[in-house]
C-alpha cells in the first residue's frame, strides 16, 4: 500500500476532509481527526482505535500495525507500516476510527 492508497481510502468515508496537524496530512471527520499520514516517516500512517481495536489488529496483522509509542499509544493510536499494510485490513481500520469519531458521545445519567 501507497501513502496515496490509504489518502483514498481515508477520504472515501463519508464527510471526510484532509487537513493538516504538525506539519503532516490528517483525516478528519466533523472536525475530529481519525487518521494521519506521515508520522513517523513517509511510509508510515496512523489511525486512532481503541485499546481493545489496536490489539486485535496488532495481533491479526502485526508487520502492518503496531501501537504508537508513548501516552497515545496506550490510548488505541496505531501505526500502519504501509509497505506491509493489506488494503482490506486498512479499510476495516479505518472504518473503525471514522465509526468512533462520529459516535455521539454517551450522556451520563442524572
Amino acid at each position: 500500500m501507497t501513502a496515496d492508497d490509504f489518502r483514498r481510502l481515508a477520504l472515501s468515508f463519508p464527510e471526510t476532509t484532509e487537513e493538516a496537524h504538525m506539519n503532516h496530512p490528517d483525516f478528519r471527520v466533523r472536525g475530529k481527526i481519525f487518521a494521519t499520514l506521515g508520522y513517523p516517516g513517509v511510509d508510515w500512517a496512523m489511525v486512532k482505535l481503541t485499546p481493545e481495536q489496536q490489539a486485535n489488529f496488532v495481533q491479526a496483522e502485526p508487520a502492518s500495525f503496531a501501537p504508537v509509542k508513548g501516552g497515545w499509544g496506550r490510548q488505541g493510536c496505531t501505526n500502519v507500516i504501509l509497505q506491509s499494510a493489506k488494503k482490506t485490513m486498512v479499510r476495516k481500520a479505518l472504518a473503525a476510527a471514522w465509526n468512533a469519531a462520529t459516535a455521539k458521545p454517551k450522556r451520563g445519567r442524572r
